[in-house]
């Protein structure tokens, strides 16, 4: 009876317990990471008799987690390639509605100003319709500085977001540190704690949330966490920590440090995964790159309009003042060179935009070894040639060129020699759209009309006929109109024999056809006048002149009505000056401005289609990563309920037992009395 007593007690004892792991099921349903458990029986060992060995009962060896270690890893890749994937979605459909937008993008001010350029340049002396192209020129800059305020707003929120980000990842790397030293002390009795590392694998799925990390076992249950390119966020019960810092280049543009005791290093480039590795990746791939798309859209439109109104006059017969601001300001050069807070000189360089419609959209490296200087450009690491080579005197202009020879647009100036080690972050375009201004406020200063204007001479016999002259190089912008104006007025006397002279029998100086020949009449004929100072103009003589027949050249003083400078305003909208590459020549080697902006529409906009199509990738995939874990952990209410019923019948019949044990011990009991 005792035998059968035991027997019966173990099945009790047995069956409890599994009603009570069941409970625990039902109760931890709604349990974020949550694994179901359930009990391992073993019969007792058998003892032995004369007929035989007969069995002793059950007994439990183990409380068991549905738990696999590569559902699990799957989970936590999906969830950070997931997390990355939205964070970058997220903040990039924000930039393409800004950029695209009918309202907010930068295309309607484009067309806005060259209309209204087009409008002036069909009645130049329309005091109004100048005023137009001044208030039109005003809500481009406008424009440009609101967009990239915008973009800049996004770039606070990043800094932001990562330091929140890191604060968490932090927090997370504290507790599973903490769980990993519970665990390794509950484990040292030979069985795991199964809610502790439930506890434990939720953190780091958390974690994946994000960052990426790399998980590796040890021998005493507890696991190792890596982040970057190997760095140990937890090791045992240690936690290490990632801080949210000011880049040492750029300050504005925060970078992740990895904290470990007293040391410190940089990882930014090493994140990958999670919201963080999203962020970052969406700063260096899109938010950079169209800030300084933006800047150079807005550096070229400055330059090319500025220029080009230098080389005209306005109505008062003077030439030409600038529309834009003046992007070579010395305030606005020194901001475009950012020292490393690393640095131990005080150096601070200057910048000045050489050439805008060569620029790229990178920022670039420099660096002094003490001796030397070498730059690097950022975009995609290609070393530059630094001109002049040393020994250096200061104050030194330095130039850039890539290893195929070409300008990259932009010249530095040190004013006094940094020390070894310094480094420079330089920035041509980042800050071009933001400080773009609109300075001109007086109508009648805009310079519509060409400097050098012709007229045949009224007693002329033949029915010869010259274009008005085009200036096609101009020494500088602005023009030096007294230099012009000293050069006219020049009169050309035909010659009768092919020729233009001046006075008759000496050949004009300076007048070229081209091509090289003599005039023929009754044919289009192209001529080149050098005014002298780098000035040039071209013009065409058709008809048939008659020898002694004059045409004349002269300084264009009364220009009101001339719109020939203001057609050429007006072409700036189709030529192609933004990002051309200066080593190839013909058509197609840059974009027009509204060209320009349109190949950053569309880049943005592409990125932000695939970041759709990724986001609906990874999130399948994580759903089925998710699906995958919770059909082997996660609990079944339906099965636990049949468990439940099964274990209570369990229970009964071992109680049972113990009746029939107790009735028999009774029955022997009451034989002896």
């Amino acid at each position: 009876m005792a035998d059968l007593l035991n027997i019966g007690l173990s099945g009790l004892a047995a069956n409890k317990t599994a009603l009570s792991v069941t409970g625990h099921n039902i109760t931890n349903v709604n349990t974020p990471g949550f694994s179901r458990q359930d009990t391992v029986q073993a019969t007792r060992p058998p003892q032995f008799s004369g007929a035989g060995y007969i069995g002793s009962g059950t007994t439990l060896v183990d409380i068991r987690r549905s738990y696999s270690e590569f559902l699990s890893t799957q989970l936590r890749s999906s969830t950070a390639l997931n997390s990355d994937v939205q964070a970058y979605k997220s903040q990039i459909e924000q930039l393409d509605s800004l950029l695209a937008g009918s309202t907010t993008g930068i295309t309607p001010s484009l067309q806005k100003f060259f209309s209204s350029l087009q409008t002036a340049a069909e009645d130049p002396a329309n005091i109004p319709a100048r005023q137009l192209v001044l208030s039109e020129a005003e809500g481009l800059a406008r424009r440009f500085n609101t967009v990239s305020e915008r973009i800049g707003e996004q770039n606070s929120f990043i800094n932001k977001q990562m330091t929140a980000v890191t604060d968490q990842i932090n927090r997370l790397s504290t507790s599973i540190a903490s769980l990993n030293n519970a665990i390794a002390v509950a484990a040292s009795n030979g069985q795991q704690p199964n809610d502790l590392l439930d506890a434990r694998e939720e953190a780091i799925r958390q974690l994946s949330t994000y960052v990426g990390v790399t998980v590796v076992p040890q021998d005493d249950s507890s696991l190792n966490l890596f982040v970057g390119s190997g760095q140990p966020l937890v090791v045992g019960a240690t936690a290490s920590r990632l801080e949210a810092v000011p880049g040492q280049g750029d300050p504005t543009r925060f970078e992740i440090d990895f904290v470990s005791g007293g040391s410190r290093q940089g990882i930014t480039s090493l994140i990958s995964g999670g919201e963080l590795g999203g962020l970052i990746r969406y700063r260096a791939e899109s938010l950079d790159p169209t800030l300084n798309a933006l800047g150079r859209l807005a550096l070229a439109v400055s330059d090319q309009v500025n220029t080009q109104l230098g080389q005209g006059l306005d109505l008062k017969g003077q030439v030409g003042s600038a529309l834009f601001g003046d992007f070579n300001d010395p305030a606005q050069a020194a901001l475009r060179v950012l020292a490393f807070s690393t640095n131990t000189s005080n150096v601070q360089p200057a910048l000045n935009i050489t050439n805008s419609s060569v620029l790229t959209t990178s920022d670039y490296r420099l660096e002094f070894d003490g001796t030397n200087y070498t730059a690097r450009r950022l975009s995609d690491g290609a070393t530059m040639t630094v001109a002049p080579p040393g020994p250096f005197t200061y104050p030194q202009t330095l130039t850039f060129a890539d290893v195929a020879g070409r300008d990259q647009g932009f010249e530095l100036v040190l004013g006094s020699a940094p020390a070894a080690g310094d480094r420079f972050l330089m920035q041509p375009t980042r800050r071009g759209a933001v400080s773009m201004t609109a300075v001109l406020d007086q109508a009648d200063q805009l310079a519509f009309a060409a400097p050098v204007r012709s007229e045949a001479a009224l007693q002329n016999v033949g029915n010869g006929t010259i274009s008005q002259p085009d200036l096609i190089a101009a020494g500088a912008s602005p023009i030096d109109s007294a230099a012009i104006a000293a050069a006219l007025p020049q009169g050309l006397i035909y010659n009768g024999a092919g020729g233009f002279e001046n006075p008759p029998g000496t050949p004009v100086a300076g007048l070229t056809r081209v091509p090289a020949g003599a005039f023929v009449p009754g044919q289009l004929n192209t001529y080149e006048l050098d005014l002298g100072s780098g000035n040039r103009v071209s013009f065409t003589i058709s008809g048939r002149p008659e020898n002694g027949d004059t045409f004349t050249l002269a300084f264009n003083s009364n220009g009101v009505s001339d719109n020939r400078n203001a057609l050429k305003l007006v072409d700036l909208q189709s030529k192609q000056t933004v990002g051309v590459d200066p080593s190839v020549t013909g058509i197609g080697t840059g974009a027009s401005f509204t060209d320009g902006y349109g190949d950053l529409v569309e880049r943005v906009g592409t990125l932000t289609a695939q970041a759709r199509q990724d986001g609906e990738a990874t999130g399948a995939i994580l759903k089925q990563a998710t699906d995958n874990r919770d059909a082997l952990s996660g609990v079944n209410l339906d099965e636990e309920a049949a468990n439940l019923i099964r274990f209570e019948q369990y229970y009964n019949a071992s109680a049972q037992i113990i009746q029939v044990a107790r009735s028999l011990f009774d029955t022997l009991i009451n034989s002896f009395r």
